[in-house]
């Protein structure tokens, strides 16, 4: 009925102005009347055009009410509000500017006394405020403020409107709180809403509005202060007000929508998940009350998608988020183009889509979003008062596509929208604040980018001017003192100023105090003071700072107890801060709580949470960690399947992705470096490349991927040699430090890593322009680190090398000149104790010499090996390094003649000793030293031959020799009996592990940091263990090297041979049980040796092809003359019986050579198998350890013989003499001992394994298959594959005795290394066998059927016993009978026996 009374008095009033009014007051009395009616219609319906009509009409009235009219202060007052409500709706300034001229102007109307005065005192101070509130001139709120005291005065208690006035004074106080923050303000908004409201009492019709407005008051001096009774008490209010407005109240929804955001207020102090849920439902019952068509269902949409976002964040459910963006879609729909919020609504979707985004990763949620606020923004032109938020909305939206994709031109974009916002807001504007901190975080952004430190600096400082503006007392004064203390702890890690940490320390700590318990934010500022504290530590050591910053995240986690939302988060930092501690004490506790925490804290992010993957990624890096303490594997392949589980998570599009990809690269090099499988690098450069690929040119993060493929590839290319990967990784290198330009931070890492590759090129290539630029590029990168920088030495030390190298091509003096001095520069910046001081002595050392031996000037010679010498005083456990220095000291005291060779040489194998004491018992890890040890034992040998010290020449070469092996015998085979020795022995010989794991690993680490104190306390702990086990019986020699009294055990049966040769010269020492070594001198230099090895090798390569007896003899005279008839000599003149048995131990290329053979090869002369009967030993030790008859065998009654025949083996040429082999063995064996016998099919991997590890004695029959160059993949073919060296020693003996391995060279070994004596029959007797015969080159089956037969007629006696120690005279017998039978002589001598 209203509406149409409504609309007939539009049509009347339309009427009289059309047909012309009889007076002039009836027509202004018309066009009042219509204009009121249409801008009521407006406020109805939303027609913008009715609200236009109704300002003509207003103004057309008011030109009817001239000045002294007394109707002007009204129509005045009318045409005021009218275009407040355009200014409301459309947001043009001018109209506002006008409505507030208008409402001074009919104020001045109504002086003092004026029954009308308060209301206009009141309508101005709102259109104020409406001002304000867009331009931020705080003069406007002022104004307004004393304008609504005016009318308050004006309506004293009683007067009717008085509660109206105490509700505008409070709401303009509540505005100037908001920019100003002084809290008088809010206070006195507070008491006057209480005013209000205690002149409506129950009952009373607007009582609702006041419960809520002093509701809303509470709320915001909750969320100041902190203090949650205010909280509480608002929500009660809330509560009250809701429950006087029942359903179908038109209020109810509003109340409804109050109450719901006080409670999500709660829930963000609290983190109580119920309140949150409450704030649901109710906004999504008050949307239920706004039906499709309702002019408020565009707000209650935005409300409820609100609510939901913040639940999204707490439980990371997806399906909140995508109903929130939902709701926004459809609160945009009812905005249409032209729609006066149509901005606001861009905007809210913006912002649900970026969150969206960074959950999933999906880019086109972030185009979408950027778009939206692109739109919004055209929305707002220049002049309108919203701009400045759209400028800053856009800029931020741009800042986090800049961060997903690395395009420099969003972040650029976003800094310059940020500079526009910031004009907009001069100072003395509430915004400003806002806009100084958007522009200090965007700058700092391209800071890291870039490296440029004038944008680091321009941030510091604005942050420096927005603290300004919230000075003490200030409610967001902690938030500004949190931002610059960001800023400052970012340039400290850039430019290492202490300064700037220690300030950035106290503005967290000040931060701290203004959030006391309680306060909702202390957790996080709990959380930063920790961060700064951490990084000081790392840079001055100071404990306190790291135990205080882990207390602090302790107490941050306390704030979060079980179910808080935030609990996850808490549970990481803390993590977090006790690896950095067990990084600095090496307490394991620290590191096991840090992963217990990450696991709890990945349990609380369940698949389908949006941080389950940086769970993933931290728990698998606390892992990685742990296994470089502890090593063990399964921490590190647990590590390496959550990497690829977070991989998993973050698909093709996902912005995290390149992250994910570089991080399960590192953890499958870290395995590479492990395990040696190749496989694992060739996929972590596989991700490499991955990684790269997402980051394409223009990408802020493409420099590091350049430069981790480039790393990967060189690695890969030091193990293969592949010439393509080094290639590539020196363009890879290029275009990383293209990437680089001058004033960039990594500048200098990219200088070096490109010298240091075209270094390795030029080390293959020998290409001098790669040299010379390598020279360059180290001098670049040493200028861009001055005295002072952690990573100068590093540099020195490179280009001190660089200039050395071309040294030795072009012998320009003014290069090892530079050299010299590079290096003592580079040795001044490393004190004693330094673990790094090692490598620049021997630097400097090695370029003095060089300078010596080019200048002869005497001092250069003796700072040398002053410098050598004080590598014998050694504070912490030696690594590589040390071992390759100490080497280099033995060879030149040896070259020059310096007396301190002999101390040099006991200290290289002493260090030698500790390397190999590190190591675990793996194949791959002694490729690790081979080329360090390389000729070391056999140059000492020598050395202390020519200086007649024969029982340390003894000693020195059983220490240097056989490596592998040693390690097997010396170290791992006594901490398998200590860990069997009982409780205590079991613990200290894990603790030995895990600290010799640790001590590898801190000497692996490449870092430019000072890991001395890390390696000196990780040796006091080693040296402390070892004490400890050496207290124990039977254990006082563990890790000792063997003395020559021990060594002299070996001889106990016969005599033992060391043969040597070594660079300086050959000898012979014979061992006897119970006097000195005699020395017998070899007329023959070592590369005599090495052709005369050659020779034979290339010999026995073509044995049974065709004749070459005559070449074969001509090479056994050749031993016999140089080698072999003068120590049969010295042998005879020590009265070793002709008959007696002697043992060989030759090193280097006498290895190869068969000494047992040697002879004149004369009618009537002996040769020496006519004279002794010869055996092998590898070493003195093993021969030691054969001896020793294992504690229970000697009792054993039936022995266990295992017979394997292989004459069909995969991809492998038949053997038809196998089968006749076995049926000779057991036709031996079967009378006496129990004989299992695996032939052809029976014959695989798996079965030999087992028959190995429950037999005694073993027959081998198959084919031998020798690799020289990967020793532990020799094998034997069994039918299904190779059994190799590598499965061989993995095996679990029993009191092994014999192993006869009738199959073509299980002598032959390592080409680069024969002195390790790393083949298959060394490899059977170091694992137990106390007799081994093998051969030295192929063997013919029918030869090999009959030296077997013959062997076990003369191994088996009458007393029907198998004994090993008859194995050497029972094989010298059977090699005898072939000598009738015309065997040729190579198929004569082919045998060997090794060991009793």
């Amino acid at each position: 009925m209203g509406q149409w009374s409504s609309s007939l008095v539009t049509l009347v009033c339309r009427a009289a102005l059309q047909l012309g009014t009889p007076s002039h007051s009836l027509r202004s009395f018309f066009i009042n009347k219509l204009a009121l009616n249409l801008h009521d219609r407006f406020q109805q319906r939303g027609i913008m055009s009715d609200l236009d009509e109704a300002i003509e009409l207003h103004r057309a009235a008011l030109r009817l009410h001239p000045p002294s009219h007394p109707e002007q202060s009204s129509s005045l007052n009318n045409l005021a509000l009218s275009l407040q409500h355009r200014f409301l709706q459309r947001g043009i300034m001018s109209d506002l500017d006008e409505a507030v001229e208008l409402h001074r102007a009919a104020l001045l109307l109504r002086p003092r006394g004026h029954s009308d005065r308060s209301m206009s005192l009141n309508n101005l101070a709102l259109s104020l405020q409406h001002r304000f509130r867009h331009r931020g001139i705080m003069s406007d709120l002022d104004e307004a403020i004393e304008l609504n005291r005016a009318a308050l005065v004006l309506r004293p208690p009683g007067h009717s409107d008085r509660c109206m006035s105490l509700g505008n004074l409070a709401g303009s106080l509540q505005d100037r709180f908001w920019h100003r923050r002084i809290m008088s303000d809010l206070d006195e908004a507070i008491e006057l809403h209480r005013a209000a409201l205690l002149l409506l009492p129950p009952g009373h019709l607007a009582r609702c509005t006041s419960l809520n407005n002093l509701a809303l008051s509470l709320q915001h001096r909750s969320e100041q202060r902190g203090i949650m009774s205010d909280l509480d008490e608002a929500i009660e209010l809330h509560r009250a007000a809701l429950l006087l407005l029942p359903p179908g109240h038109l209020a109810r929804c509003m109340s409804l929508n109050n109450l719901a955001l006080s409670l999500q207020r709660r829930f963000e102090q609290r983190g109580i998940m119920s309140d949150l849920d409450e704030a649901i439902e109710l906004h999504r019952a008050a949307l239920l009350l706004l039906p499709p068509g309702h002019l408020d269902r565009c707000m209650s949409l935005n409300n409820l998608a609100s609510s939901l976002q913040h639940r999204f964040r707490q439980r990371g459910i997806m399906s909140d988020l995508d109903e929130a963006i939902e709701l926004h879609r459809a609160a945009l729909l009812l905005r249409p183009h032209g729609h006066s919020d149509r901005s606001m609504s861009l905007n809210n979707l913006a912002a649900t889509l970026a969150a969206r985004f960074l959950q999933r990763g999906i880019m086109s949620d972030l185009d979408e979003a950027i778009e939206l606020h692109r739109a919004a923004l055209l929305l707002r032109p220049p002049g309108h008062s919203d701009r400045s938020t759209s400028l800053n909305n856009l800029a931020d939206s741009l800042a986090t596509r800049f961060r997903q994709r690395g395009i420099m031109s969003d972040l650029d974009q976003a800094i310059e929208l940020h500079r526009a916002a910031l004009l907009l807001r001069p100072s003395g504007h509430s915004d400003r604040f806002s806009s100084l901190n958007n522009l200090a975080d965007s700058l700092a952004t391209k800071f890291r980018q870039l490296s440029i430190m004038s944008d680091l600096d321009e941030a510091i400082e604005l942050n420096r001017a927005a603290l300004l503006l919230r000075p003490p007392g200030h409610s967001d004064r902690s938030t500004s003192l949190n931002n610059l203390a960001d800023s400052l702890t970012t340039r400290f890690r850039q430019r290492g100023i202490m300064s700037d940490l220690d300030e950035a320390i106290e503005l967290n700590r000040a931060a701290l105090l203004l959030r006391p318990p309680g306060h909702s934010d202390r957790s996080m500022s709990l959380n930063n003071l920790a961060a700064t504290l951490a990084a000081r530590f790392l840079q001055r050591g100071i404990m306190s700072d790291l135990d205080e910053a882990i207390e602090l995240n302790r107490a941050a986690l306390l704030l979060r107890p079980p179910g808080h939302s935030d609990r996850s988060m808490s549970l990481n930092n803390l993590a977090l801060s006790l690896q950095d501690r067990f990084r600095q004490r090496g307490i394991m506790s620290d590191l096991d709580e840090a992963i217990e925490l990450h696991r709890a804290a990945l349990l609380l992010r369940p698949p389908g949470h949006s941080e389950r993957s940086s769970s993933l990624n931290n728990l698998a890096s606390s892992l990685q960690h742990r296994f470089e303490q502890r090593g063990i594997m399964s921490d590190l392949d647990e590590a390496i399947e959550l990497h690829r589980a977070a991989l998993l998570l973050r698909p093709l599009d996902h912005s995290d992705r390149s992250m994910s990809l570089n991080n399960l690269a590192a953890a499958l090099a870290a395995r590479f470096r492990q395990r040696g499988i190749m496989s694992d690098l060739d996929e972590a450069i596989e991700l490499n490349r991955a990684a790269l690929l997402l980051r394409p040119p223009g990408h802020s993060d493409r420099s590091m991927s350049l430069n981790n493929l480039a790393l990967s590839l060189q690695h890969r290319f030091r193990q293969r040699g592949i010439m393509s990967d080094l290639d590539e990784a020196i363009e890879l290198n290029r275009a990383a430090l293209l990437l680089r330009p001058p004033g960039h931070s990594d500048r200098s890492m990219s200088l070096n890593n490109l010298a240091l590759s075209l270094q390795h090129r030029f080390q293959q290539r020998g290409i001098m322009s790669d040299l010379d630029e390598a020279i360059e590029l180290h001098r670049a990168a040493l200028l861009l680190l001055p005295p002072g920088h952690f990573a100068r030495c590093m540099s020195l030390n490179n280009l001190a090398l660089s200039l050395q190298s071309r040294f030795e091509q072009r012998e320009i003096m003014s290069d090892l000149d530079e050299a010299i001095e590079l290096n003592r520069a580079a040795l001044l910046l490393l004190p004693p104790g330094h673990f790094d001081r090692c490598m620049s002595l021997n630097n400097l050392a090695f370029s003095l010499q060089h300078r010596f031996r080019q200048q002869g000037v005497q001092s250069d010679y003796d700072e040398a090996f002053n410098l050598y010498s004080q590598l014998s005083h050694l504070s912490h456990a030696a690594s590589r390094t040390h071992l390759i220095a100490a080497k280099l000291w033995a060879a030149s005291a040896y070259l020059l003649n310096h007396s301190s060779v002999l101390l040099a040489y006991q200290v290289a194998l002493k260090f030698l000793d500790q390397q190999v004491a590190l190591l675990p018992s793996s194949s791959r890890h002694f490729g690790a030293i081979r080329e360090a040890v390389s000729s070391l034992a056999t140059d000492a040998f020598s050395c202390c031959v020519r200086r007649d010290a024969l029982t340390a020449a003894v000693e020195l070469v059983e220490q240097g020799r056989a490596v592998f092996w040693t390690q097997l015998a010396r170290f791992s085979t006594p901490l398998d009996e200590l860990s069997a020795s009982g409780d205590i022995g079991t613990t200290l010989a894990e603790e030995f592990k895990r600290l010799s794991f640790c001590l590898r690993n801190a000497f692996d680490q490449s870092t430019t940091e000072d890991r001395s104190p890390q390696i000196r306390q990780l040796t006091m702990q080693w040296d402390d263990v070892i004490t400890r086990i050496r207290m124990l019986p039977d254990f006082s020699r563990f890790l000792l090297p063997p003395l020559f009294s021990d060594l002299q055990k070996a001889a106990e049966d016969g005599p033992v041979i060391i043969v040597n040769a070594s660079q300086y010269s050959c000898d012979a020492l014979i061992i006897h049980t119970a006097e000195d070594p005699v020395h017998v001198p070899l007329d023959i230099t070592q590369t005599e040796v090495s052709e005369l090895s050659s020779e034979f090798q290339s010999l026995a390569e073509q044995f049974g092809s065709s004749d070459h007896q005559l070449k074969l003899v001509d090479i056994l005279r050749k031993l016999w003359k140089i080698v072999v008839d003068p120590v049969v000599q010295a042998l005879r003149e020590s009265n070793v019986c002709p008959g007696s048995r002697i043992w060989w131990c030759p090193t280097a290329e006498f290895t190869l050579l068969p000494l047992h053979a040697a002879g004149p090869y004369e009618r009537k002369k002996k040769n020496l198998s006519d004279i002794y009967i010869s055996s092998y030993t590898p070493t003195l030790t093993t021969l030691i350890r054969a001896r020793k008859q294992p504690e229970g065998s000697r009792d054993a009654s039936s022995p266990h013989f295992v017979a394997i025949g292989q004459g069909n083996p995969v991809n492998g040429r038949e053997l038809k003499c196998v089968a006749p082999e076995l049926a000779v063995v057991a036709q031996h064996v079967t009378p006496i001992v129990s004989l299992t016998s695996l032939e052809d099919a029976n014959a695989t991997v798996e079965n030999a394994l087992d028959a190995l590890d429950n037999n005694q004695w073993l027959h081998l029959a198959c084919h031998g298959m020798p690799n020289r160059t990967q020793p532990f993949e020799s094998s034997f073919a069994m039918r299904d594959g190779p059994l190799m060296i590598k499965d061989i020693i993995r095996s679990n003996w029993q009191n092994p005795q014999f192993a006869f391995l009738s199959a073509c060279h299980t002598t032959v070994g390592d080409e680069k290394s024969p002195d390790e004596s790393i083949h298959l029959a060394a490899a059977m007797q170091f694992c137990g066998f106390r007799s081994v015969i093998g051969s030295m080159w192929s063997v013919d089956d029918e030869v090999a059927r009959e030296v077997v037969s013959a062997f076990y007629s003369n191994l088996i006696d009458d007393s029907k016993k198998l004994d090993c120690t008859r194995a050497a005279v029972a094989l010298h017998k059977a090699v005898k009978s072939l000598r009738k039978k015309k065997v040729p002589l190579e198929q004569q001598i082919v045998f060997v026996h090794i060991g009793v």
